[in-house]
């Protein structure tokens, strides 16, 4: 079967030696970690497996390297959640995807034991390569036994007879974030693991060693200070999202990105002493000019089409661009953090809120327009409910100091708030550096109780947070509303975004439900702007394409037409993903309006001039064009729809930072 090549421009060279030999390389690598979204975004660079698989194989069977040593697949961890996919499936998806790839081996990532070890395992002994963990160990399998059967080590055979030895090894930290683990887990140092396996690897005549490892950089910089100088010629790691390269003590350290937007192919060659190695490393961002693999989108298509045919209606609509990027949401008071903060403690009455930026996974800026149920469960994935407790102000305190703790870290522990507010040195150690807080308009009281909405994850004491454990737990926080009784996140939000619609009303809402968000919109309304729906005429039957073209016709003869305005345009552009916007499995008797498309619209100039001058917007509030600037809202003038009200989050500095870190 013909390889489609991939397009040349997507490469960079990230490190090569002095001198590189032009002799074809003794060993070639590909490396890659933490894969969510089998799916493309719309953000370059797009990402996707069906363009990552294209890369994979022009890599293993092209051309170019034809005769060379056959290529080894290293994978860093984090593949079975957190995903839209995963919601529905706890992972399995994913097991076909990462055996078509091709990898070799892979290290275990802390999410890849969200749904437990006995999923877990299930997965992976579908998996048609090892999984390693090294220095986690669960004494209930035997004594020295790593979590979920997983393997310490491995040896590789090239191609051409080298061996390559393989040690998998993990932070302490991750730990921590992991929902259900055994009892007694046992975990040993990364370096004092590794200098006891990799001499028997090299007993085992390992030609080069390879660590895969899922921990934070400083972690791996750290290794390879302990562990560099002729111990570990190469770590391959993952667990955080992004991409970099350094060398330490003689050994490479190499993160490959996120969510198959990235890949690093490594070339080496042996040192003509016959110490150690020189490694060549480019790398590849998988953009949309990448042709898409055909057998790859058809596992894909097979895996999803019963989900998106569930997740693909329009829910809501915003007309401020939501920036739920990591670097944002893990740095910095964000707009969306807010309004989902505000959201959970109207939902619940409670005194404040403090969410763990982890709990956004979007990792990316919402445009403004239409918000699909997708883009809901996509951004907030996870099964564990919102949970209510009462804490005193001296436990939200320390909820805050360790929230600030790892900054400028892009950790998942760092605090969205809602009726929080509070003063941040980051020039201060971790721990010490809260200067000041206040609930609403008074100062924090660290002996007075509050009601506190959070996650149920937070409340298990996760990823830190161990003043807000629950007295169930060994803690002291007083459960409110418990995780059993608890609603998700993202039911929340669709039950809110439902509350917003004129059209397309979900027929079993109820009078309670609406008291309920009736009050909820009033309270969110203080701080996000709410755009109220447009009128409607019941008389107006027409419609318009979801993605707008400029007629010839109306560019060069422009005149008035029977058509509605361009408000219109734009109202029917929120609509036009799925007519309606209604929940009809719960409705199917809808009240919305049906609409002729047997005309095509067309424009006058100025329909024109506003239309351009409102997607130009568009694209730049979404980085097409500049960066963008997520304070921004669309303005009334630009963008109003007639099928829901229109929400507008904002961030209003409820963070300050005093010193920089």
């Amino acid at each position: 079967m013909a390889v489609k090549e991939a397009v040349p421009e997507s490469e960079s060279l990230t490190f090569q030696p002095d001198n590189c030999p032009t002799t074809p390389p003794d060993l070639r690598f590909l490396h890659y970690n933490d894969v969510y979204h089998v799916d493309a975004s719309s953000a370059e660079p797009v990402g996707g497996i069906a363009r990552f698989q294209t890369l994979v194989k022009h890599y293993r069977d092209g051309e170019v390297f034809e005769g060379q040593a056959k290529l080894l697949t290293f994978f860093s961890g984090d593949a079975f959640n957190p995903c839209l996919e995963s919601s529905v499936t706890k992972g399995a998806h994913m097991v076909p995807i990462l055996n078509a790839i091709g990898t070799d081996v892979a290290c275990v990532g802390n999410h890849d034991l969200d749904f437990g070890v006995k999923q877990y395992r299930h997965l992976t002994s579908q998996c048609t390569f090892p999984w390693l963990l090294a220095n986690v160990l669960d004494p209930a399998l035997g004594d020295g036994v790593p979590l979920g059967n997983a393997k310490k080590t491995v040896m590789l055979t090239s191609s051409n007879g080298i061996k390559v030895g393989v040690v998998g090894l993990a932070e302490r930290e991750w730990l921590d974030t992991i929902n259900s683990l055994p009892p007694d887990i046992v975990y040993k140092s990364a370096s004092e693991t590794a200098k006891v396996l990799v001499p028997e690897l090299k007993e085992q005549g390992a030609d080069i060693i390879v660590a895969v490892t899922h921990q934070r950089e400083p972690n791996d910089n750290k290794l390879a200070e302990k562990c560099g100088g002729g111990l570990i010629d190469i770590i391959l790691g993952g667990h955080d999202h992004y991409y970099s390269h350094s060398v330490i003590n003689g050994t490479h350290v190499l993160r490959s990105g996120t969510d198959f937007k990235q890949l690093s192919h490594i070339e080496a060659w042996r040192k003509a002493d016959g110490k150690g190695w020189d490694f060549k490393i480019t790398r590849r961002d998988v953009v949309s000019s990448i042709p898409q693999d055909d057998e790859a989108l058809a596992t894909v298509e097979k895996l999803t089409r019963k989900l998106r045919e569930k997740l693909d209606k329009p829910i809501g609509y915003t007309a401020a661009p939501l920036d739920a990027r990591f670097t944002t949401v893990r740095t910095k008071e964000s707009n969306i953090g807010n309004f989902v903060c505000d959201l959970m403690r109207y939902y619940y009455s409670a005194d404040c809120c403090i969410m763990a930026s982890g709990t956004i996974r979007g990792d990316q800026i919402y445009p403004p327009g239409v918000l699909k149920l997708r883009d809901i469960v996509n951004c907030f994935p996870f099964e564990d409910p919102v949970v209510v407790l009462k804490v005193t102000g001296k436990q939200i305190w320390d909820a805050l100091e360790n929230g600030v703790s790892n900054y400028p870290a892009l950790e998942g522990r760092f605090p969205q708030v809602s009726n929080i507010w509070f003063e941040t040195d980051y020039s201060q150690p971790p721990q010490n550096r809260i200067l000041s807080a206040q609930i609403g308009s008074e100062p924090l009281d660290e002996e007075r109780e509050y009601v506190l909405a959070t996650r149920g994850y937070m409340g298990r004491g996760k990823d830190g947070y161990t003043s807000l454990l629950i007295e169930e737990e060994g803690g002291t926080a007083k459960e409110v509303v418990s995780e059993e009784n608890g609603v998700l996140i993202s039911t929340i939000l669709r039950q809110y975004f439902m509350s917003l619609k004129v059209l397309g009303k979900w027929k079993y809402w109820g009078k309670s439900m609406d008291r309920t968000f009736n009050s909820i919109q009033t309270n969110l309304q203080s701080t996000h702007k709410l755009y109220e729906a447009s009128p409607t005429s019941p008389k107006a039957h027409f419609t318009f394409p979801s993605h707008p073209k400029f007629p010839t016709d109306a560019l060069h003869k422009p005149r008035l037409p029977r058509n509605p305005s361009i408000s219109k345009v734009l109202q029917q552009h929120a609509r036009d993903e799925s007519p309606g916007a209604s929940d009809s499995e719960q409705d199917p008797d809808t009240d919305e309006e049906d609409y002729d498309d047997s005309q095509p619209i067309k424009f006058n100039a100025r329909e024109l001039e506003v239309l351009r001058r409102s997607m130009n917007k568009w694209w730049r509030l979404t980085g097409l064009k500049g960066q963008p600037k997520c304070a921004d809202e669309i303005g009334e003038e630009e963008l109003r729809v007639d099928w829901t009200k229109a929400i507008a989050p904002r961030v209003e500095g409820r963070m300050k930072e005093v010193g920089k870190a």
